[in-house]
């Protein structure tokens, strides 16, 4: 019998429930279609829009605080690593072996005791923070289920009043009903309309308190690990002072598809094939004297090199000549000079030579070293570039600054340019080496 009973009242709560459910769904379609009127409560719904966005604030702020967590242990792990590294490679009778392994066992514990820190004073907090939203949000939605049950009794009673034929027994039912269902539904409502403004304010202290703990312990953190690192510096400095003799330089490598300096990059020659490239070199070593033309000697004169005097005196020959005196003078002054001067040197005869027949004479740029003739078309893509077509004849000049000078470019003024205006300002400028062949 007390089975059945159990079962009966069991079956009898199940019956309210859903009889409460139904009358609950057919109030919101009244309410919804304009034909009951709903309690409304904008300071209530306000506190409740606060709730939803500090909950959201607050969920986020937990999930931003996991991902930091996992960064650390992570870094721990790398940073753990490394050292493991240097204390393989530090060999046993290096100097400070014992305090870089006592260096690295003390990185290793800060990193624990930062990670644990940040456990304890900031998630574990941030945990216990959102851990009471859930309560108040079922209980916000039990205060919205009674709200409901409370008008759902008003209008009852309300229509039981206004009924042509009055039951006094149903209207005292509806209304004993119905100041049970305010009763329920303002208990709840209450205490709710003190907690959701408390726990909205109670925000910004937690905040405050969450990122100051986080500072703080990472401030702390990165001084212990700056004090450690510090440690481990002077050790490695005692360490380079014992082999100071095999201290590793590190160069800048350039890459075989960059210049060495600057920006500019010369472009391959349109056919693919590289241009002929003069090698400069400067020899120091003399060359042998059986390479000197028999005969040849030159006059020595105390107030006037040699060489000079087969360049100024005398009539000079046509184009692509060469006297003895002039092959004598370019090998024994490749005897005493170094190759770059000579070469140099060479160039700046023949080009006076060659300006000396023909209607008029050709005067050099100042520092002119040799000609190269374009293979090429090349299309200036700066302001500071030669525009060159194939044939064009180019005089190669140094750069005014050394310094700007971006590997394979050279520069020069065209020799027809200079020829008309004698001026480097208005004709100079840069091209690139591979599009050209020297031909001086």
């Amino acid at each position: 019998m007390a089975e059945m009973g159990s079962k009966g009242v069991t079956a009898g709560k199940i019956a309210s429930n859903v009889q409460k459910k139904l009358t609950r769904a057919q109030e919101k379609v009244l309410q919804k279609l304009g034909k009951a009127d709903e309690t409304k409560d904008e300071q209530f719904e306000q506190c409740v829009q606060n709730f939803n966005k500090q909950l959201t604030e607050g969920t986020r702020l937990q999930k931003d605080l996991r991902t930091y967590l996992a960064s650390v242990k992570a870094m721990h792990e790398a940073s753990k690593k490394l050292n493991e590294c240097l204390q393989e490679v530090y060999e046993p009778d290096w100097p400070g072996r014992d305090e870089a392994n006592k260096i690295a066992e003390n990185n290793d514990l800060l990193w624990v005791d930062y990670h644990q820190k940040l456990v304890d004073q900031a998630l574990l907090t941030m945990d216990t923070y959102l851990g009471q939203f859930p309560d108040i949000k079922s209980r916000i939605a039990k205060r919205g289920r009674k709200l409901v049950d409370y008008d759902s009794a008003r209008h009852h009673y309300e229509s039981l009043q206004t009924a042509k034929k009055k039951d006094e027994a149903k209207i005292a039912k509806a209304e004993e009903e119905l100041v049970k269902a305010q009763k329920v539904f303002e208990e709840m409502n209450v205490d709710l309309q003190e907690e959701l403004p408390s726990l909205w304010n109670s925000r910004v202290g937690f905040y405050v308190n969450t990122f100051q703990s986080i500072a703080g312990l990472e401030e702390n953190f990165h001084k212990e690990m700056s004090k450690l690192n510090q440690n481990l510096n002077d050790v490695l400095v005692s360490l380079e002072k014992q082999h100071g003799s095999n201290t590793f330089t590190i160069k800048a490598q350039p890459s075989d598809n960059a210049p060495a300096k600057g920006n500019k990059s010369p472009s391959p020659p349109p056919d693919g094939s590289p241009a002929a490239t003069p090698e400069i070199r400067v020899n120091h070593e003399p060359e042998p004297a059986a390479a000197a033309t028999p005969g040849a000697a030159l006059p020595k004169s105390p107030s006037q090199p040699a060489e000079a005097s087969e360049v100024t005196c005398g009539t000079h020959p046509a184009v692509g000549a060469q006297e003895p005196g002039e092959t004598a003078a370019s090998e024994a002054a490749s005897s005493s000079l170094p190759a770059l001067v000579v070469e140099t040197f060479s160039a700046a005869v023949n080009g006076t030579v060659e300006g000396g027949s023909g209607a008029g004479r050709l005067d050099l740029p100042p520092g002119f070293m040799f000609k190269v003739q374009a293979q090429h078309d090349y299309t200036a893509t700066d302001t500071d570039e030669l525009q060159l077509k194939a044939g064009d004849v180019v005089l190669v000049i140094p750069f005014q600054n050394p310094e700007e000078q971006d590997e394979g470019w050279l520069m020069g003024v065209k020799e027809s340019d200079w020829n008309l205006h004698k001026e480097l300002e208005k004709c100079r400028g840069v091209f690139p080496e591979n599009f050209t062949a020297r031909v001086q």
